[in-house]
């Protein structure tokens, strides 16, 4: 299989702390792939590297086979990468159809010409984004929210709207960072079954980490865990919940 998402030997420290060490990662296109490990294992740094807001102290990441490595975040985006928080990162103030369409904005055409002077390229632009946003929102089941303030919608809903600006910028890969946290039980079902259409009908490769493991090992196809910042297992969800290693350092104390 294709690998959209490749990691050789990726190493990050801070002053003298190696907080990951010589992780190697593949992740192929049309995946659904799940990255897992205590609190502290180095999950979401991992994440930050991916994405360009971390600079790897050693190591690569390639994306479709382009190097990542000194790429800002705004420029990992458009290659294709895109990811939603730990903590909901919303502009509360501006609807749920606006914060979508910030998403949408990344590939935008325009200049300061055309905003200054609302040219007809202006309000086509303004089209599409509209357009991008209303139809994930759509996807979301958020469409009769479009006209609220973000601030305004309840938790599970906030997180869903993070989701769909995310998928506004039109990514191959989307990088999901503890997606469920906080979330009651109907509401994680609701977003494992979201999670799924993601894959199959938005034809995104999703690259999730996630602490509640009922979601991870029902909706994974591969699952890699990290420890202290190394990678200490990789395989199918039944090979890792029956791996020694993983079961002493993380699913034992679960």
């Amino acid at each position: 299989m294709t690998s959209l998402l490749a990691t050789e030997d990726l190493t990050i420290r801070f002053g003298g702390l190696t907080a990951v060490d010589g992780f190697c990662l593949k992740v192929h296109e049309g995946e659904l792939f799940g990255l897992i490990g205590p609190n502290g294992a180095g999950k979401t740094t991992v994440f930050n590297m991916l994405t360009g807001v971390y600079l790897p102290s050693e190591g690569t990441v390639h994306c479709d086979g382009r190097l990542v490595n000194g790429m800002n975040p705004v420029q990992v985006a458009r290659l294709g990468v895109s990811r939603t928080f730990q903590n909901i990162r919303l502009f509360d103030e501006l609807s749920v159809l606006e914060n979508a369409m910030t998403g949408a904005h990344q590939h935008s055409k325009i200049n300061l010409f055309d905003s200054l002077f609302r040219t007809p390229r202006h309000y086509r632009e303004e089209k599409r984004q509209r357009d991008i946003a209303y139809r994930l929102l759509e996807f979301m089941g958020l469409e009769d929210r479009a006209g609220l303030a973000a601030k305004q919608l309840p938790y599970g809903h906030r997180r869903k709207l993070e989701i769909a600006r995310a998928l506004a910028t039109e990514p191959k890969l989307i990088c999901l960072d503890e997606p469920a946290a906080g979330m009651n039980t109907g509401e994680k079902a609701e977003l494992s079954a979201l999670i799924r259409k993601i894959r199959d009908e938005l034809k995104v490769t999703v690259l999730l980490i996630e602490h509640d493991m009922k979601l991870v090992m029902g909706i994974c196809e591969r699952i890699q865990v990290l420890d202290y910042g190394k990678t200490i297992a990789l395989g199918t969800p039944k090979e890792i919940q029956n791996d020694p290693k993983v079961i002493e350092a993380y699913l034992g104390g679960e």
